[in-house]
């Protein structure tokens, strides 16, 4: 099946609005409130059908690379290993709707699970490589999976064990007919050891399950997706309550996918190295997806993010792009054989995942070559992104904020009353278009929370829209601090503080006091070698910024707490800080 392939002027064309008016990403009528362009049509395709088109484009070229493990694909053999796979599913008795999941660190086998499910519309069900055994039993229940493909550990986590764990039925059962009290859904548990595991199939033996009959149904399975049917379940690492299992359908995804590389202009020209994790949008729909929309090629530097590791592949490999949140990057910039490395490839890429401190932005752009590097902003529900620069946008506009508005998006700021807020003034992001999420799995409740009437996403992000449609994450509604009737929004603190030369990550965050409401917190991690003290950052504050945002306390750390994607886990900070502090400590829901 062939899908027509845009041209790169049209596909850049969505970043390049200019006057004002519906579509030209720039405010209407005084307020907050923009468009983005439409005069790219939107894919009305499927997943498998795009992979194919690009196969049958680029067949001999290199499609995969993973460099800690030495493999190399051309999109020939990608092509292979997907229908075998895929065949393999389908002798497994798995069939179109039905939910798979993946719990592994970045490997082949990831991406081969990723094209294969999308071949036969078998939902993608990603689990976070960081989760435990009551966070696994609670996706793996919630969603339904009726099989799993698992690798056998990754760092602290035994894989194996916890599954054993939550299906001690597996050392008795015949592989694919488990029938586990826990997991009433779950037949089939595919691992990635090397060595048998009772009750479980290994990968390798799928690959080679699927006869001629299971080949000759995947073209007829395919042929009768449509661009609209669920295929990834991502289950979301909220702060707050279980994880809600966000539901994205191809069209979801794969036009976002294609339209965030079309504005760092990757082609199949390109290499792009891809050490965010695949479990994430970052990963397989920025990451993955979007070079199957433009044939470039992926290189995997490792299972999982090491800065030297991630260098060295960018240098061995000559990656033309580089994905990462900013902590990647800062880990990167200060690895001690950075200097060795040559990354003069390097053109483009992305920083995500997390507000982009404009110093480390400056230095990706300095020192790492990204000349043409943007920041994209956005959430799992939105497939993910709503807002990224461009590439030819003024270094002041894409150091400062997260862009103009994508295409095919629409966005306003809203104000407490519900109103859109003025041009410039701070509210709530709400968004809508191809982008949202079909709902929440099996959440109606909170599908109708988080999205409101007129199909508007609610982001639960404090922003602010300027005249010329750029976007400035200004923090979350949840994060800002209230002291004395002051509103604090801790991003512009934290910018700040990261002017001070001995300071290479901060986060800013509040806490309780009697007399102010809440009072200002700083958790800083030093540069390698550098020192500073709570009273050297409050006097670096003092003269600079108001008085009533220099920090009541810094507290100098070795590492903050994130979540794999490199979010901060700032209600992790507020409850350590309160307990060290003596105040009483809000736990959770």
């Amino acid at each position: 099946m062939s899908i027509p392939t845009p041209t790169a002027p049209s596909e850049r064309a969505p970043f390049m609005a200019a006057s004002a008016g519906p579509g030209s990403g720039r405010p209407i009528g005084g307020v907050s409130h923009v468009a983005g362009r439409t005069d790219s049509p939107l894919l009305d395709a499927t997943i498998p059908a795009v992979f194919t088109d690009t196969v049958n484009r680029l067949g001999m070229h290199e499609a995969a690379v993973f460099t800690s493990s030495g493999l190399r694909l051309s999109w020939h053999e990608l092509d292979r290993r997907v229908d075998a796979f895929a065949a393999g599913l389908l002798a497994l008795g798995l069939e179109k709707g039905d939910r798979l999941g993946i719990w592994s660190p970045n490997r082949l086998e990831w991406l081969v699970t990723q094209f294969a499910t999308a071949r036969i519309g078998v939902i993608l069900v990603t689990i976070n490589p960081a989760y435990r055994t009551t966070e696994l039993e609670y996706a793996l229940a919630k969603s339904g999976c009726k099989a799993l493909v698992q690798a056998a550990s990754f760092k602290t986590s035994d894989y194996l064990a916890m599954i054993r764990e939550l299906a001690p039925e597996l050392e008795t059962c015949r592989p694919g007919a488990l029938r586990a009290a826990r997991l009433p859904a779950l037949r089939s548990v595919i691992h990635l050891s090397g060595n048998a595991q009772p009750g479980m199939f290994s990968f390798e033996e799928v690959l080679g399950f699927g006869g001629p009959v299971q080949h000759m149904r995947l073209d007829t399975i395919t042929h009768s997706l449509n661009p609209d049917d669920p295929i990834n379940i991502q289950f979301t690492s909220g702060t707050t309550g279980a994880p809600k299992g966000a539901t994205l359908t191809h069209r979801n995804i794969l036009n976002n996918a294609r339209f965030v590389t079309a504005a760092i202009e990757l082609t199949e020209a390109d290499r792009l190295c891809i050490p965010v994790p695949l479990y994430h949008c970052f990963g397989m729909v920025m990451g993955t997806l979007g070079c199957v929309t433009k044939g470039a090629a992926m290189i995997f530097p490792g299972e999982g993010f090491e800065p030297g590791q991630v260098l060295a592949a960018v240098e061995a490999e000559r990656a033309t792009a580089l994905y990462g949140v900013p902590t990647m990057f800062v880990a990167m910039l200060d690895h001690p054989s950075f200097a060795d490395r040559n990354l003069s490839t390097l053109r483009t890429g992305i920083m995500a995942g997390a507000p982009c401190p404009i110093e480390v932005m400056k230095r990706v752009i300095g020192d790492m070559h990204m000349r043409d590097v943007t920041i994209a902003y956005g959430m799992t529900e939105t497939s993910p992104v709503s807002f990224q620069s461009a590439v030819d946008d003024p270094l002041e506009k894409r150091v400062s904020t997260v862009g103009r508005v994508h295409p095919h998006v629409e966005v306003k700021i809203v104000g407490e009353d519900g109103s859109t807020v003025p041009v410039g003034e701070v509210g709530e992001l709400w968004t809508r278009g191809y982008s949202v999420m079909s709902g929440y799995w099996d959440e109606p409740e909170k599908t109708s929370e988080s999205i409101a009437e007129g199909g508007w996403m609610r982001t639960g992000d404090l922003a602010t829209i300027d005249a010329e449609g750029y976007c400035n994450i200004v923090g979350r509604l949840k994060d800002m601090i209230i002291r004395g009737g002051e509103n604090i929004y801790p991003r512009e603190i934290e910018e700040f503080l990261y002017r001070h030369p001995d300071v290479a990550q901060v986060q800013v965050f509040g806490i309780p006091s009697k007399r102010y409401g809440e009072e200002v917190v700083a958790w800083i991690v030093p540069h390698p070698g550098h020192s500073t003290s709570e009273a050297g950052i409050q006097d670096f504050c003092r003269g600079q910024i108001a008085h009533y945002k220099v920090p009541a306390h810094v507290r100098m750390v070795e590492s903050l707490p994130m979540t794999v994607t490199g979010k901060p886990q700032k209600f992790l900070m507020r409850e350590a800080m309160m307990a060290e502090l003596g105040l009483e400590v809000e736990k959770t829901a």
